[in-house]
């Protein structure tokens, strides 16, 4: 099994389909109307107007994934791929933790 996790509370993990870049680009289109910049009841934006929603936007998709491996190799789904989601508009590096566990 191989964990990845990422040590960030305003970017992402998730797995979707990986072989059309449109469903990336639909993807961050529809989380940015459900969790939009300058809501007027946001309070925490001590970093800008992307602030509370990059919190927001984390949670909702989740800090890690796990794929199972085998015979040596990811044994993801034909189309799927590891989405690596920023969710600040300037964000600057990002670190990961990948584990690799089991027989």
């Amino acid at each position: 099994m191989l964990q990845v996790f990422i040590k960030h509370t305003s970017a992402s993990l998730t797995i979707n389909e990986n072989a059309d870049s449109t469903v990336r680009a639909d993807f961050e289109s529809h989380i940015n109307i459900m969790v939009p910049e300058n809501a007027p009841y946001y309070l925490h934006d001590y970093e800008g107007s992307d602030d509370m929603p990059a919190h927001i936007k984390s949670s909702l998709m989740g800090a890690s994934v796990q794929i199972p491996i085998s015979n040596g190799k990811l044994n993801l789904g034909i189309w799927q791929g590891i989405y690596l989601c920023e969710h600040r508009n300037n964000a600057s590096g990002r670190n990961l933790v990948i584990s690799y566990f089991g027989v």
